[in-house]
């Protein structure tokens, strides 16, 4: 009886230790860093103004490469770096314009739409294969009589969101 419970023990302990190990290896976000252990995100310039119609707003390239660096900080087990990461983004906005979307009946806009436009480098020192640049693009649509500041804190949170969750698919996406 007693050998039958060391025994008991010795597999629950093992099952536990086992269980414990495995769960290291797995992540909610589905994302595949291999090998890579940091990440580096490189300031995004704001470019935005050789895009016709498009205009520069001052901290949006920092907001923008913040967000990143959250986005990616929060759902991996990657540490950010300065410089020589493992996996390394950068890139720049090109394109931030406001434009009409559909109008009223007296030919008045009734809803504007706000897109934004970045150009992402992406480059896995661990897998180069992986390698990619490649243009994101989302937008916000508003009413007209908004005005763009009155509308660009959630503007940007949504906009920022999405560019964000795109470029982290795209770059360690497991899917």
């Amino acid at each position: 009886m007693k050998m039958k419970k060391k025994i008991g023990f010795k597999i629950g302990l093992l099952t536990l230790v086992l269980s414990l190990y495995s769960c290291g290896a797995y992540n909610f976000s589905g994302a595949d860093i291999g090998t890579a252990t940091t990440f580096q995100v490189n300031f995004f310039q704001n470019y935005a103004d050789q895009t016709p119609r498009s205009v520069i707003v001052p901290g949006l390239d920092r907001d923008f490469t913040l967000a990143l660096q959250d986005m990616i900080n929060n759902l991996t087990s990657l540490s950010l770096t300065g410089s020589n990461g493992d996996l390394l983004y950068e890139g720049e906005i090109v394109e931030y314009k406001v434009v009409p979307m559909t109008a009223t009946a007296d030919q008045r806009t009734a809803q504007n739409r706000l897109t934004m436009s970045v150009n992402v480098r992406f480059f896995n020192n661990t897998k180069e294969d992986a390698d990619f640049e490649r243009r994101f693009s989302f937008f916000y649509d508003f009413d007209a009589a908004a005005s763009l500041t009155s509308v660009q804190a959630a503007a940007h949170e949504e906009i920022f969101e999405r560019l964000t969750q795109d470029i982290f698919n795209a770059s360690l996406g497991n899917w």
